[in-house]
């Protein structure tokens, strides 16, 4: 039905910056809200930032300031720049979006496979 697709994770050193994208394809009629979540071990997944379709965005109180989450409409597309990393920004890193299908219905929550990303002391 809908796909998200990740990218972007990898190793950096604290201080540095990582961009990951998500794409959402397949039966969409409309996103509601995009965002992301992340995983550390042995942790609870938890929210990094969300972005309704109107652009009004939410962050998570340990990124604010330093995550800035965007997305592009027309492409179903949602990016995360990560800037000033920090090694408790290590996880696997969620793309999840609100999807509604058909013009009238319910809407659905989608997750992507995840991407690491590990920041180095």
């Amino acid at each position: 039905q809908v796909q998200l697709v990740e990218s972007g994770g990898g190793l950096v050193q604290a201080g540095g910056s990582l961009r990951l994208s998500c794409a959402a394809s397949g039966r969409i009629f409309s996103i509601n809200l995009m965002g992301w979540y992340r995983q550390a071990p042995g942790k609870q997944r938890e929210l990094v930032t969300t972005i309704s379709s109107g652009g009004s965005t939410n962050y998570g109180d340990s990124v604010k300031g330093r995550f800035t989450i965007s997305r592009d409409n027309a492409k179903n597309t949602v990016y995360l720049e990560m800037n000033n990393l920090k090694p408790e920004d290590t996880a696997v890193y969620y793309c999840h979006s609100i999807v509604r299908l058909g013009i009238s219905g319910p809407e659905y929550r989608y997750w992507g496979q995840g991407t690491q990303v590990t920041v180095s002391s």
